[in-house]
C-alpha cells in the first residue's frame, strides 16, 4: 500500500529519480524550456520551484542548499545571477507546463515546461512595454507642441 506517499515515483528508484530531476532542472535553467512527458514535467515543477524560491535571497546557505540538490555549479550560478533577478517580484508559479500532444513512438503525452518570465509571447509585461513605445505615423509629436506652448506662455508672463 502507498498510504501517505504523495510524489510520483516515475517508475524509478529514489537515487535514479533524484538524479533525473536534478539533470532536468539543470537543463531547464540552461535552456529556459525543455520538452518532456507530462508526468515528468509535473514532478519537475514540484522539484524546481522551491529551488527557484531559494535563489531569490542570495546567501551562502541558500547556495549550498540548491547545490546539494542540483550538483552543478554552473546551473547554480546562472540560477542565482540571472533567473532570480527576473523572478524577484513574482510570488510563485515560476514554471509553465504546455501540453504538446502524444509522442509518435509510444503515444506518451508530451509537454513543454518553461520558465514563465522568459517567454515573450505569453508575458504580458513585454507586450505593454512594446505598446508604450509605439508612435503613430499621422502626426507630429504632441510633446514638442505642448512644450512650445508652455515656453511661449512663460515668455509672455515674464514680459509682463
Amino acid at each position: 500500500m502507498r498510504h501517505g506517499k504523495k510524489h510520483n515515483h516515475l517508475g524509478r528508484k529514489t537515487a535514479h529519480r533524484k538524479a533525473m530531476l536534478a539533470n532536468m532542472t539543470c537543463s531547464l535553467i540552461e535552456h529556459k524550456r525543455i520538452n518532456t512527458t507530462v508526468a515528468k514535467a509535473k514532478a519537475l515543477r514540484v522539484f524546481a520551484e522551491p529551488l527557484i524560491t531559494k535563489s531569490k535571497s542570495d546567501t551562502t546557505h541558500n547556495r549550498r542548499i540548491v547545490f546539494s540538490h542540483l550538483r552543478d555549479k554552473y546551473a547554480v550560478t546562472e540560477l542565482f545571477k540571472e533567473i532570480s533577478v527576473k523572478v524577484a517580484d513574482r510570488p510563485g508559479g515560476y514554471l509553465r507546463i504546455i501540453k504538446l500532444g502524444n509522442r509518435q513512438g509510444d503515444n506518451a503525452p508530451m509537454a513543454m515546461i518553461e520558465l514563465v518570465d522568459y517567454n515573450e509571447i505569453y508575458n504580458p509585461k513585454g507586450t505593454k512595454a512594446k505598446k508604450s513605445t509605439r508612435r503613430s505615423r499621422r502626426g507630429g509629436s504632441n510633446k514638442t507642441e505642448t512644450a512650445q506652448v508652455e515656453n511661449t506662455a512663460t515668455e509672455e508672463k515674464s514680459e509682463e
